[in-house]
């Protein structure tokens, strides 16, 4: 059996921020700037506070079978909320949606690739 490659999105709304929460993101704002969105076992944090509340955790994961993926969602929801949880920051609205690698259509180039 092959390891299947995951990535999980966590999006969600910041909600009941302070203004010294808001003054903190701001802050670190370039640390999560959309631009340097990565999907990363740890999980990366992009939001731009500036235009709007909302905020997307990135996860890559990995499993045998297909039904894996239900647990790297799981995983990376519990991720989430404890890391907003943990920074104080209230929340809303959180959906998560996960792609398994495996099963993404290949691109021009693997395609050529593959056909040798």
């Amino acid at each position: 059996m092959s390891t299947r490659t995951f990535r999980v999105t966590v999006r969600g709304v910041f909600d009941g921020l302070s203004d010294e929460q808001r003054t903190e993101l701001l802050a670190h704002a370039a640390e999560h700037d959309v631009l340097h969105a990565a999907y990363t076992p740890e999980g990366h944090l992009s939001y731009d506070l500036a235009a709007r509340a909302a905020f997307t955790f990135r996860y890559l994961d990995s499993g045998e079978a297909e039904e894996d993926i239900l647990l790297a969602e799981l995983r990376a929801e519990e991720s989430a909320t404890s890391w907003l949880t943990s920074h104080g920051y209230g929340y809303r609205n959180l959906r998560t949606q996960s792609e398994d690698l495996s099963q993404a259509p290949l691109g021009k180039r693997r395609r050529r690739a593959q056909q040798g």
